[in-house]
């Protein structure tokens, strides 16, 4: 029997690793999208991936990934949950949105879901048949019941995060700005020990931050994003970057939630902010897209990043 076992990252991969651990078995997990593949193959079986497996490790062509603990693991759990939560509240939204726009119902007095349009909602009966009320009545409770499991899950990740392995690294990035807790506990568990990357460049890359390219000789093209990375992380990047498009500045929440962190990682995150607001008025004068503009913010964002989480010891 070998002594060494290859598997996929996918769903019960981190399960059976451990397991195979416990029993004394060298076991590595490699990402499916990381292993090469001849583009002629069109033979699978068990038995020949087995051996191509074998082969790669042999040649030193797989990389295994980064393992998160039972407790890493559980922190994803909360945090995906809650991704998948908030995906529903805009579901529910719009299907209310498209069912009184179906019925000739359109908001004309400000934005949607301000407390001005939450009444108007509440007082709406313009229905002519009761059922049709019915379903208006249900489609409101809908929204209200996916808001209010947010709300429970923003407080669970509150409460777990003392207790993390990782909470200080969290705590730390909350001085970046736009950087709030949800994010920084999103991107904590998504990408666990950032420190692992040897500089902020394979951090990016590992993010899908950084742009294809197809270069041969003197010629180099360079494309879109790889978007390779995880995604999830990199979407809550994006989302803070936003806050960027403000000229810097050190309100009473920010000092609020920064003052108690040691002097140096506050210094990064004000320097992170003098950067990234002129770069993104940089930028946008420039005439680049929004979503190219924010992608730039997102990819050097993650170099401060990992700057923090290298000079943020973690609990014991």
């Amino acid at each position: 029997m070998w002594d060494l076992a290859y598997l996929h990252a996918d769903g019960p991969g981190y399960g059976i690793h451990r397991h195979l651990n416990k029993l004394g078995f060298e076991c590595a997990v490699v990402s499916p999208a990381m292993i090469p593949r001849k583009v002629g193959d069109r033979v699978k079986t068990d038995r020949r991936d087995a051996e191509m497996l074998a082969r790669l490790w042999r040649a030193g062509e797989l990389t295994p990934i980064w393992i998160p603990d039972e407790e890493q693991e559980a922190m994803r759990d909360l945090i995906r949950t809650r991704k998948q939560a908030v995906d529903a509240v805009k579901v529910a939204k719009q299907q209310l949105l498209s069912f009184l726009l179906r019925h000739g119902l359109r908001y004309e007095n400000g934005e949607y879901w301000t407390q001005r349009h939450r009444r108007c909602l509440a007082e709406l009966r313009r229905f002519r048949f009761s059922h049709q009320q019915l379903v208006f009545e249900e489609l409101k409770r809908a929204v209200d019941q996916a808001e209010e499991r947010v709300s429970t899950l923003d407080q669970a990740i509150e409460t777990a995060i003392p207790d993390w392995h990782f909470a200080p690294v969290v705590d730390a990035l909350r001085t970046l700005r736009g950087v709030n807790t949800t994010i920084a506990a999103t991107v904590v568990a998504e990408i666990g020990d950032i420190t692992r990357f040897e500089n902020p460049r394979q951090l990016m890359s590992w993010l899908g931050l950084v742009p294809s390219e197809h270069s041969s000789g003197s010629t180099v093209r360079r494309g879109r994003l790889t978007k390779a990375g995880n995604a999830l992380a990199r979407t809550m990047l994006v989302e803070a970057g936003w806050s960027y498009r403000h000229p810097p500045k050190e309100g009473y929440p920010y000092l609020k939630r920064s003052a108690h962190l040691p002097q140096h990682i506050k210094d990064i995150g004000w320097k992170a902010q003098t950067r990234l607001c002129k770069r993104y008025r940089a930028l946008s004068r420039a005439g680049k897209p929004q979503p190219r503009v924010l992608a730039a913010i997102a990819r050097e964002l993650a170099g401060f990043i990992w700057d923090i989480a290298r000079n943020t010891p973690l609990k014991a």
